[in-house]
C-alpha cells in the first residue's frame, strides 16, 4: 500500500475534490501513464471513458515545495486542475514546479518505495489522447506493463 496523508492546509480546494474523486472511485484501475524517471509518476485519466470529468477546479496558490513524494495536479495553464495527478519523484525534488503554479496537495508517509518501482520502460509514449478517448482498452493492448490503480 501507499499511503498519501492529504493537507488541507497546504491546498483547500484541491485536496477538497481529491475526496470527492476518492470518494467516487474514479481512480480504480486508472493506469500510471506517464513516468519519468526522477521527475513524476502521473496518473488520473479514468479507466473507462465515460468517467471522464472535465470540469476544472481553481488553483490553490503553492505555499508548500514540490518536495520528493508529494502529491500534486498536473495542470495545462491557470485553473485547469481536473483529475490528473503526479507523485514527485526527484530525489532532489522539483522546487522549479513551485513557480509554475504546481500546488501539492498532500504527500506519502509510507510506501514511497512502491511508487519508485511503478513500471517506467514507457516513459511518455502512451498518448493522453487517445486514454481519453479509449480508456483502458488502448493501454492493455499498446502497454500492457502499466500499473494501475
Amino acid at each position: 500500500n501507499v499511503v498519501v496523508q492529504l493537507k488541507p492546509e497546504w491546498a483547500p480546494l484541491g485536496v477538497e475534490h481529491m475526496k470527492q474523486l476518492l470518494e467516487e472511485e474514479f481512480y480504480k484501475d486508472a493506469k500510471f501513464f506517464r513516468v519519468v524517471n526522477d521527475f513524476i509518476t502521473q496518473f488520473g485519466i479514468p479507466a473507462i471513458p465515460s468517467n471522464s470529468q472535465k470540469t476544472p477546479i481553481k488553483d490553490d496558490p503553492v505555499i508548500q515545495t514540490n518536495a520528493r513524494g508529494t502529491l500534486t495536479y498536473a495542470t495545462s495553464g491557470p485553473n485547469t486542475r481536473t483529475t490528473q495527478m503526479f507523485f514527485n519523484t526527484r530525489h532532489g525534488g522539483n522546487k522549479f514546479l513551485d513557480n509554475q503554479g504546481f500546488s501539492p496537495i498532500g504527500e506519502v508517509i509510507s510506501g514511497m518505495e512502491y511508487i519508485d518501482a511503478i513500471y517506467a520502460g514507457y516513459a511518455e509514449k502512451p498518448q493522453q489522447g487517445k486514454i481519453q478517448k479509449k480508456g483502458n482498452e488502448y493501454l492493455d493492448k499498446e502497454f500492457p506493463l502499466l500499473s494501475y490503480i
